[in-house]
């Protein structure tokens, strides 16, 4: 490595350690939290009540909006997710310490993935509180129309469905097989905490693998079908599920995980290494 590369790498590594930084990302884990539990109470709803609303994160922050003090949480949270991005990017450019395997370049793409997920959230949060009305559903939908009415979109777009499927199964093999136990401080839980911890985190990243493996499914039969109402990411995949007399069930279980997820964040606050 040159040295204005490791000059480089050095400074971006002690920006990611920053204790301002890590406070703020260990904040964000609560307001992310807090969105994946009001999104399982939403899917609820769509289960057993027939709800209307958007059944995903946007519908979250719009939930969130509609309270008193709403949109100031709204700021706060959008704040921790921003910071939760930033520190993503940072693992994303200079990965970990040491030989850069394929695991390690693994995390970093997904690392990657996640500064984006989270930016793309904190971005939908700033929305709402402007009064844009942000829907995830809405954009994915549009988009959607937008490339198959192009040369080759409707290939494209079976080719983003079955990225998402994959997304989705890796999803829920990484919380069966407790991949993400070596991102926490373990060894500072309690006795009496670390299983039920673990397990939350567990069930909510096979419930959420699962929404996601649905979704893609969705946006494939979208692109074969020529029908972009389908291609709504998860608020598709969760109305979806709840048109079925069994697909109630299958949804309320996914919003259990989904719960499970959010609480698992929270705890995250405290144990994620940062």
């Amino acid at each position: 490595m040159s040295t204005a590369a490791s000059n480089v790498k050095n400074t971006a590594s002690r920006a990611a350690e920053s204790k301002p930084l890590e406070y703020l990302a260990r904040g964000g884990f609560i307001g992310y939290g807090i969105i994946h539990l009001l999104f399982a109470w939403i899917a609820l709803q769509v289960a057993f009540g027939g709800s209307g609303q958007d059944s995903d994160q946007s519908g979250a922050l719009q939930t969130i909006a509609q309270q008193s003090f709403g949109k100031t949480l709204l700021i706060v949270i959008a704040v921790g997710l921003g910071a939760m991005a930033i520190w993503q990017a940072f693992e994303a450019a200079i990965g970990e310490s040491g030989p850069q395997d394929r695991t390690a370049m693994a995390e970093r793409v997904l690392s990657g993935v996640r500064a984006v997920l989270y930016t793309y959230l904190a971005w939908n949060a700033i929305k709402i509180v402007q009064g844009a009305g942000s829907s995830m559903g809405d954009s994915n939908e549009s988009m959607t129309a937008k490339l198959m009415d192009s040369s080759g979109g409707r290939l494209l777009v079976g080719v983003i469905g079955l990225v998402v499927l994959g997304v989705g199964v890796g999803m829920a093999y990484y919380g069966y097989k407790r991949k993400f136990t070596k991102h926490l401080n373990t060894q500072e839980m309690q006795a009496g905490t670390r299983k039920p911890i673990i397990r939350l985190g567990m069930a909510g990243y096979m419930a959420k693998g699962t929404a996601y493996a649905i979704a893609g499914l969705l946006v494939v039969s979208a692109a074969l079908n020529y029908d972009p109402d389908k291609a709504r990411g998860l608020d598709a995949a969760l109305k979806t599920l709840a048109g079925y007399s069994w697909g109630v069930w299958v949804l309320a279980l996914i919003a259990a995980g989904i719960a499970a997820f959010g609480v698992y964040c929270i705890a995250q606050a405290k144990y994620r290494k940062i």
